[in-house]
């Protein structure tokens, strides 16, 4: 339970101070991947991301909750960032010897530690020039993040946000992952609810003012099925068809969503109204 002890359907309602202190905490993240952009080429490895984005981390004054991090039934996570590539949807684990290609696809989802408390969010990138398919499916992920954000608002049911996300994706002929979610975040990495990327407007708990939760949609060109592989993180697409997704940490305002990891470049977006 949070500081002042409110909760609404379990999930918690952060205070103001509370909130201001997931306002730095994202805006770290955002920065982390702003830096790391320009550092996405053919021929850097993996491993060289990461090592260079905890490295900014740090310079940050803040850590990474993802190393050693070890939930029940996975092997502790060794690296402070998630960088999975081309037909690996999410959690993929750094290494020196995973060098990038040209016309890879990459998503580097990051989560800080702050003063205590949570930034979490990812994006896409592009190592030269990819496949037009590749740019079709990453445009179309980001569309679906954009778009369960505008369904956010008081009143509005979780439901909403999982079928704005659904109906966008497969109106393209994607697929939407159904065996990965976003959650709550807050000083715990993940706290409730969990944020499904399909499912029925109208359905599951109602929103509040001062929620904070992530919405981080997969979409896969094929087909939603996924597996993990042997390391116990990496999930990649069955069929082995590219995935992107995006992320970002949303609070819950007073006439809609307030993105938490904004980039610098786009703050005007920070405040989003539903549709």
């Amino acid at each position: 339970m949070n500081a002042d002890g409110k909760k609404s359907g379990g999930i918690l309602i952060k205070t103001p101070e509370q909130i201001e202190k997931m306002r730095a905490a994202g805006k770290i993240a955002a920065r982390t991947l702003d830096f790391i952009g320009g550092h996405v080429r053919p021929g850097i490895s993996t491993g060289e991301l990461d090592r260079l984005c905890h490295e900014f981390i740090t310079t940050q004054g803040a850590t990474s909750p993802t190393v050693n991090y070890a939930p029940p039934g996975h092997p502790p996570y060794p690296c402070a960032t998630c960088v999975s590539v081309n037909h690996q949807v999410c959690h993929g684990v750094p290494s020196f010897k995973k060098i990038l290609r040209r016309g890879d696809i990459v998503n580097i989802d990051v989560t800080i530690l702050k003063d205590g408390w949570h930034g979490d969010t990812s994006r896409m990138y592009f190592a030269g020039q990819p496949s037009v398919l590749a740019q079709r499916l990453s445009r179309t992920a980001l569309e679906c993040l954009w778009l369960g954000m505008r369904a956010v608002a008081p009143g509005r049911r979780l439901g909403d946000i999982g079928a704005a996300i659904q109906e966008r994706a497969e109106s393209r002929g994607y697929g939407v992952v159904r065996d990965f979610c976003g959650h709550g975040l807050g000083a715990s990495f993940h706290e409730p609810p969990q944020v499904l990327h399909y499912g029925k407007s109208g359905e599951g708990p109602a929103l509040a003012p001062n929620m904070v939760f992530t919405i981080e949609p997969m979409i896969n060109a094929g087909k939603p099925g996924v597996k993990t592989l042997s390391d116990g993180w990496t999930a990649v697409t069955r069929d082995r068809s590219l995935s992107a997704q995006w992320e970002h940490t949303v609070r819950v305002s007073e006439t809609g969503c307030e993105v938490l990891t904004i980039s610098d470049t786009e703050e005007k977006r920070r405040f989003i109204s539903p549709e």
